[in-house]
């Protein structure tokens, strides 16, 4: 059975997490941007549909045909970012179902149902952008995710295929804590919750 994880590690993932728009000049390596990978793709997703598709805005080149797609508020804090993750939603992530959900024939409940297509693509890659942003914080790194952007510009600069639709971005790396906003008020659970 799993046991409650220790208070630093919760401090780290939630309490004292924060999302950060400055960025300190540190790289992010190859093998860190792999292990956040391996460690989101291990959270669940419906039928492990796993839709998500992600791409590491890293390079100069890169940066440079993401820029005209942000709206002008994002621009300098993910020009500055080392890595920007376009979190994608593959709308044929069903043609991998044989392989990832082998139990059944989960192929055939999606294959020209346009509404299931959709409402499982944006659902899931939304859970898996969110598992990315823990897993992140779980490896030391600091998250800003944000909307913001043109997301036909950003699918013709970075999925040209057609089948990949951009759903949110991620600014990734070692925040600046100087230039963070002092935390805004959350609700509380009686505003939010009930128990039925």
């Amino acid at each position: 059975m799993s046991t409650h994880i220790s208070q630093p590690a919760l401090e780290q993932l939630f309490i004292n997490a924060r999302t950060h728009n400055a960025w300190q000049k540190r790289e992010v390596s190859d093998s860190t941007l792999r292990e956040l990978y391996d460690l989101m793709k291990m959270a669940p997703t419906s039928a492990n549909c796993s839709p998500a598709r992600l791409v590491f805005v890293r390079s100069d080149e890169a940066k440079a045909k993401l820029k005209p797609c942000l709206m002008e508020g994002n621009v300098e804090k993910t020009m500055s970012a080392p890595v920007c993750v376009i979190v994608g939603m593959d709308m044929q992530f069903y043609d991998q179902l044989p392989k990832l959900f082998p139990h059944a024939d989960a192929r055939s409940w999606f294959a020209g149902n346009d509404a299931a297509i959709q409402a499982t693509a944006f659902r899931n890659s939304s859970l898996q952008g969110a598992y990315l942003i823990m897993a992140a914080r779980a490896l030391g790194l600091d998250c800003g995710p944000m909307s913001g952007f043109d997301a036909a510009a950003v699918e013709a600069a970075f999925f040209p295929e057609g089948n990949v639709k951009a759903n949110f971005l991620i600014n990734l790396g070692y925040g600046d804590a100087t230039k963070v906003y002092p935390r805004s008020p959350r609700l509380a659970f009686d505003e939010a919750c009930r128990i039925d």
